[in-house]
């Protein structure tokens, strides 16, 4: 039976949305869509339900990016990142649903905290190269994140951005590592029977909205500065995930 509750719809809305707005050139802004759904959705089946439109939008950009990518960061962070799905399936598989909630909530209060400091010059920075160990750690961090909380992207940025590829090598290389590890973290969902009718239910409704907020991400884009963007949802991120530890703790 699908929800009921107006406010759920309504949250969920915008979670969908930022993950397609992200999707459309925005990158970063997705990292708080999980935080919002799972103010009022369990995380594990907030994850399950969102996965599949993931998995939908990164055929979009591995399509559009086919030709651009770096092919050793792949091999480097794959392996690594499989590695960190498999644990973050045993952290989900073990631990009840309150906990997996206070992690989600730490995830994004470290990373929209972290990233609201950079903003005034005192983030956490990396300048130059760093050594191929702390690609493969950061690869497995990021599949650790994408399983628990489809929070990949800033381990994953954390090691790739030292490398300064050209925008199109960066986003096409981006791109065709999560659509792997997206598609990795199927059996997971399906060890923790996630992918329910009703959950798909969840999923065909939202579908709709992910692709039309991926359009109006292209042509945003081109028309918004993603600054003002990123500041509204990082500071959304620090909220959400206090209050998230908040629920969990007290």
């Amino acid at each position: 039976m699908l929800p009921t509750d107006p406010l759920f719809y309504i949250i969920a809305g915008i979670a969908v949305i930022l993950v397609g707005i992200a999707k459309g050139g925005f990158s970063g802004l997705g990292a708080a869509s999980m935080p919002l759904l799972v103010l009022v959705m369990d995380p594990i089946r907030a994850a399950a339900v969102l996965l599949p439109i993931l998995m939908a939008q990164d055929v979009v950009g591995v399509w559009a990016f086919r030709k651009s990518f770096d092919a050793p960061t792949l091999k480097l962070m794959v392996p690594s990142a499989l590695v960190g799905i498999f644990f973050g399936w045993l952290l989900a598989s073990a631990v009840p649903s309150d906990g997996v909630r206070g992690l989600v909530g730490l995830i994004a209060l470290l990373f929209g905290a972290n990233r609201l400091l950079a903003m005034v010059g005192r983030g956490v920075k990396l300048s130059g190269p760093l050594p191929n160990w702390l690609g493969a750690f950061w690869g497995g961090i990021s599949g650790f994140t994408s399983q628990v909380a489809h929070a990949g992207g800033p381990p994953f940025q954390v090691w790739t951005l030292t490398r300064n590829f050209p925008q199109l090598i960066y986003a096409g290389t981006s791109s065709l590592f999560f659509f792997i590890i997206n598609w990795a973290k199927v059996p997971a969902y399906f060890a923790l029977g996630q992918f329910t009718p009703q959950n798909m239910q969840l999923t065909l409704v939202f579908l709709p909205l992910a692709i039309l907020s991926t359009i109006a991400g292209v042509i945003l884009i081109k028309r918004v500065s993603p600054e003002r963007f990123h500041l509204a949802i990082n500071i959304i991120m620090v909220l959400v995930g206090a209050e998230l530890l908040r629920d969990t703790l007290w």
